[in-house]
């Protein structure tokens, strides 16, 4: 299986569908889904690239829906709060997430070459990580993994 990011699909559809999903969750939770939040959203879909705060900002100013920093950090971090977005914390950034809704535990793979970010399945390697933290007495309450190289396009040939 390709993981999303890296695969080729109709991206129209999946920005679509990831706007769709999040304001149907939105609605049946009682949250409010602001025009900056799904800008932001927007924003992170049209793209399978880790963005920082400072880029998501820029969309949004050029938007016309603010202009200083909190204005992007509060959308993204009710994006992230709610499952709609996760961050990258080798890169400080965020992606959209591929399977909003659902119960999943991925690994993302960043390309070093192109920065782009897909996500993967990883329930196996997440249950692999806490099994192994068990068998030391510890027991782990977040799991992220973040894996670095390169890309199918990427890749010499």
């Amino acid at each position: 299986m390709v993981a999303k990011g890296f695969s080729h699909h109709d991206h129209d559809t999946c920005i679509a569908s990831g706007l769709e999903t999040a304001r149907k969750a939105c609605a049946e939770q009682g949250l409010q889904l602001t025009k900056v939040r799904e800008k932001a959203l927007a924003v992170l879909l049209a793209e399978h690239r880790a963005m920082g705060a400072y880029e998501v900002l820029e969309h949004l100013r050029d938007a016309g829906l603010g202009s200083q920093p909190p204005v992007a950090y509060r959308a993204l971090d009710f994006l992230v709060k709610h499952g709609f977005v996760h961050r990258i914390e080798q890169l400080n950034a965020f992606i959209a997430c591929a399977h909003p809704g659902e119960n999943h535990a991925p690994i993302f793979l960043i390309c070093r070459a192109c920065s782009a970010v897909a996500e993967a399945p990883g329930i196996a390697a997440r249950d692999a990580v806490r099994d192994a933290a068990l068998a030391h007495g510890f027991k782990a309450e977040r799991i992220l993994i973040e894996v670095e190289g390169q890309c199918p396009q990427c890749l010499p040939q």
